[in-house]
């Protein structure tokens, strides 16, 4: 797998920036370390200020990638919005000058899962996520439907019906028709009323000595109590295939309702995604996108093929 990102530093943003972010603070920033991992062509620092005080900064450019900077901002008034006992960081303040915009987040002391994933890592992610299953949420809180913000992503198979890709899997190109039905069964078991983070992998959840925290919420939405866990699965299968994660299933709460059409359903509508996604042009500043996301696609359909016994 390649690198995810190629991050600028704390230090390479500029000045008016880290005034403004350090006007959201309180007081200015003494250290700086940028913190590797994920798909933004942004900044990512832990930070230490003057008084001692910690925050995670993360600031990216619509010069540099204009979706970057929208999904910066939808982070920002979701992260407000999260109803108590999501564990999530706290946002502490925005700058947005309508070109550079930098979120302010409180410092999570803890660090990212293993690779491969360990069991213990998955089952603290996995209790994290069904304490959070469990969770009134308010009724004005306002974010998409799960099943919708999907419902597109999980049309990949006809697209690929329409334009074949090349290499795709043999056993894939003779059943699109099946793949294409499949999904369009995930994308409807996707609908529930609990909280869904949208963009669970290992690069997005930090373990502490108190549990998981899920951090980078821009694609938040209300769903069905298992996507997020299945999402992990995908993870945890994407980093190390055939090492039979799919026991999970049978084994956690979490999944609790997760029926095999459904998730055969999910994986169906993944693994299209991905390898319809993976054909098109790198996005600005995140070049390493589409070799990922092909990398996912082959192996989420790989499982999915052992599941069906094809």
């Amino acid at each position: 797998m390649p690198p995810t990102s190629h991050r600028i530093t704390w230090a390479q943003l500029p000045p008016e920036v880290r005034a403004g972010v350090e006007q959201q603070l309180g007081e200015p920033v003494v250290e700086a370390v940028s913190q590797p991992g994920g798909y933004s062509p942004g900044s990512a620092d832990r930070v230490r200020l003057a008084s001692g005080r910690r925050a995670f900064v993360k600031a990216v450019s619509a010069d540099v990638n204009a979706t970057s900077v929208e999904l910066h901002r939808r982070e920002a008034a979701i992260s407000a919005a999260l109803p108590p006992g999501v564990p999530a960081p706290k946002i502490l303040g925005m700058y947005d000058d309508g070109t550079w915009v930098a979120l302010a987040l409180a410092d999570v002391a803890g660090r990212h899962p293993h690779e491969p994933w360990e069991d213990a890592e998955l089952l603290a992610v996995f209790d994290a996520l069904a304490a959070m299953a469990a969770l009134p949420l308010p009724a004005d809180l306002g974010l998409p439907r799960h099943e919708e913000s999907l419902g597109g992503a999980f049309r990949g198979w006809e697209k690929l019906a329409r334009r074949p890709l090349e290499g795709l899997d043999s056993w894939a190109a003779g059943h699109l028709g099946e793949l294409a039905a499949m999904a369009r069964t995930g994308a409807d078991a996707l609908v529930g009323e609990s909280l869904v983070h949208g963009d669970l992998r290992a690069d997005n959840i930090l373990l502490t000595g108190q549990g998981a925290v899920l951090v980078d919420w821009p694609w938040a939405d209300v769903g069905v109590s298992w996507s997020d866990a299945l999402a992990v699965l995908i993870d945890a299968n994407s980093k190390a295939p055939n090492t039979g994660v799919g026991r999970w299933l049978g084994e956690h709460p979490v999944f609790a309702g997760a029926t095999e059409a459904a998730v055969n359903g999910v994986l169906a509508g993944y693994a299209g995604y991905f390898l319809d996604m993976a054909r098109r042009p790198a996005p600005p500043g995140i070049p390493t996108l589409r070799t990922a996301q092909r990398h996912n696609g082959d192996a989420v359909l790989g499982w999915l093929k052992q599941r069906l016994g094809s």
